[in-house]
């Protein structure tokens, strides 16, 4: 027992005696871990507590497997860096501290600071750089072949590339927003990883799945995530849809466009399934009479197109689809109407009636759908009368002319068909005249008309010698165009326009008259062509008597209108020279202004 307490008290006083001696002991080096982007500047910090005065010697490293690479030294406070890959990168700040440039994914590794101070031993810290970069925008490319739900095995989906990152980011894949894990045989995912002389790295990551028919609305995209410093980021790839094939179940047979159809309309019968890719199509239609089915020519694809659907377009159509890969076979039928309306007739199709009788027009159709009528008037599109019945009562010569049958079907937008018949009116010839002075220069020659309507067709002559054109200008009018040189015994007598057929004549005459400049006598006409041209308009109802009334003379008219030019002229000369006097006196100063000249001119009156 006393010995063992003995060995103990030895043992005391000799750890006493060695911490008295100032032996010291190992110190654990300092550690430091710092985060920085590629390309910005480190700062490598030596310990604050390792002595780092003029008498010590500062000695920088880099770890490289179990080797310490000297890289920079600190003697009495200057600074050298050694020969290197770093030898143009360090520069020496305040102590021993380091700042090195523009750091790369090269410079992840462990530095050292050493310090060695006059009778101690060296002391050390050590730094870890971490660094990193954000790689770029990942890019999504799909499958170009395809994906059958049939296959047993993953096929192909996607491929995801993350490039320029460091480290290496990690690839997360989704579907419709949900993150997919491997799974035995139905999801794998491989990835390949690249580094690049940069010391970046690039990952390319593919996704391996069976996929069913209801993904075919699925939506892929992949994720990187990776690291910063201050924290942990992320960056998604747009969103993609894969092509997926599946076996066909239905076929369908679809009219476009989806409305009643007429006549003229653009018609598409398209096959359409609910397979992908679609089946083998065939169109056909049945033949009404003996009820068998009849191939379709200028199919492409599944799909006729009636560029004018008519009338015998009509009829029953069937869709048959045949899925070559699974032997599935499904039709469907369809029956198409092309609507029409045709054969618009009017009875009776051409009358002739006379004045003051009556006419009773009778219009019919055939339609595919029930038919409204309505009746309107050619020259002016008036609308007459609703039905299939017009009745015209007391007729004159007015109500000749052209009448329209409009048939129409109210079910069928734009449906609508028209039929147009001429009532003939029998009179004499009734020649449409306007008093009216003719302005024509001497020797000039001129353009005379004259318009008459009347049936039978009457016959028109003139009272002059000279060019005559004539042309119908409907069915019951007559346009006759005399073109004659101006001479002395036309101005005297005129030119007589007669009209004449079976029951009766009629005529016009029409005036010439010279310009004359220097009386004033402004003409009505325009006069600066080199041809006058005078039409007997229906405007003012001329004669309707079988002799005709004489046309009068507009002197005396055209005389008080010159009188009355003479007259504005006059007023405004004298208007003008009054005009003149009051600015001359104004500027000789005779004319006051202003307040005082105001009063000035008052007290003149005055006095």
């Amino acid at each position: 027992m006393d010995l063992t307490r003995l060995l103990c008290t030895l043992l005391l006083t000799a750890c006493c005696c060695r911490h008295s001696a100032g032996v010291p002991d190992e110190a654990e080096p300092v550690r430091e871990i710092l985060e920085y982007k590629v390309g910005d500047n480190a700062h490598l910090n030596c310990d604050s507590s390792l002595p780092t005065d003029n008498l010590s010697h500062v000695d920088w490293f880099f770890k490289y497997k179990d080797q310490h690479i000297r890289i920079f030294q600190v003697r009495r406070g200057q600074g050298q860096a050694d020969p290197g890959e770093y030898q143009h990168r360090l520069t020496l700040l305040d102590g021993a501290n380091l700042s090195l440039s523009q750091v790369t994914p090269k410079d992840e590794r462990t530095f050292i600071c050493q310090v060695k101070a006059p009778g101690t031993h060296a002391r050390e810290k050590y730094t870890q750089l971490h660094i990193y970069k954000a790689p770029k925008e990942p890019t999504i490319q799909a499958s170009a072949s395809g994906i059958s739900v049939i296959s047993q095995v993953p096929q192909e989906v996607a491929t995801c590339t993350g490039e320029d990152g460091f480290p290496i980011p990690r690839v997360t894949w989704y579907k419709n927003r949900k993150p997919l894990k491997e799974e035995k045989n139905r999801v794998i995912i491989s990835e390949l990883r690249t580094k690049e002389s940069s010391g970046l790295y690039t990952v390319r990551s593919t996704l391996w799945a069976q996929l069913e028919k209801e993904d075919k609305e699925a939506l892929f995209y992949c994720e990187l995530s990776y690291r910063l410093p201050g924290g942990d980021h992320m960056k998604e790839s747009q969103e993609i849809n894969v092509t997926v094939y599946y076996p066909m179940e239905k076929v369908w047979l679809e009219v476009i466009p989806n409305r009643l159809l007429k006549e003229g309309d653009r018609v598409e019968l398209r096959c359409l399934s609910d397979g992908n890719p679609q089946p083998h199509f065939t169109l056909r239609k049945q033949d009404p009479t003996s009820l068998s089915w009849l191939e379709l020519e200028n199919v492409s694809e599944g799909v006729l197109v009636l560029e004018q659907a008519q009338r015998h377009h009509s009829g029953l159509y069937e869709c048959l689809g045949l899925d070559f890969e699974t032997g599935v076979e499904a039709t469907d039928q369809q029956q198409l109407l092309v609507n029409y309306v045709s054969n618009v007739q009017v009875q009776p199709k051409a009358p002739v009636k006379s004045e003051g009788s009556s006419l009773k027009l009778n219009c019919s159709a055939e339609s595919s759908q029930p038919v409204v009528f309505h009746w309107k008037r050619e020259k002016t599109e008036e609308t007459l009368k609703n039905g299939s019945v017009l009745h015209l009562t007391n007729l004159t010569r007015e109500a000749g002319g052209g009448y329209l049958c409009v048939a129409s079907v109210p079910k069928v937008p734009g449906l609508k068909h028209t039929q147009l018949v001429n009532v003939t009116i029998n009179g004499s010839p009734w020649v449409m005249a306007k008093e009216e002075r003719i302005w024509v220069r001497e020797n000039e020659e001129v353009n005379l008309t004259c318009e008459v309507s009347g049936q039978p067709r009457p016959t028109i002559s003139w009272s002059v010698n000279g060019t005559v054109h004539e042309h119908d200008k409907d069915f019951q009018t007559v346009l006759s165009t005399l073109t004659v040189q101006v001479i002395p015994d036309l101005l005297e007598k005129g030119a007589v326009c007669q009209a004449s057929n079976s029951l009766g004549s009629n005529k016009t005459t029409i005036f010439l008259e010279l310009v004359n400049l220097t009386t004033l006598t402004i003409p009505t006409e325009d006069t600066s062509s080199s041809q006058s041209t005078t039409t007997s308009s229906p405007s003012a109802k001329g004669n309707s008597t079988s002799t005709g009334d004489p046309v009068k003379k507009a002197g005396t008219k055209q005389e008080s209108k010159g009188v009355v030019i003479v007259a504005v002229i006059v007023c405004i000369l004298l208007l003008a020279v009054l005009g003149a006097v009051l600015y001359f006196l104004y500027k000789k100063g005779k004319m006051p202004c202003g307040r005082s000249g105001k009063q000035e001119m008052e007290r003149n009156i005055s006095i």
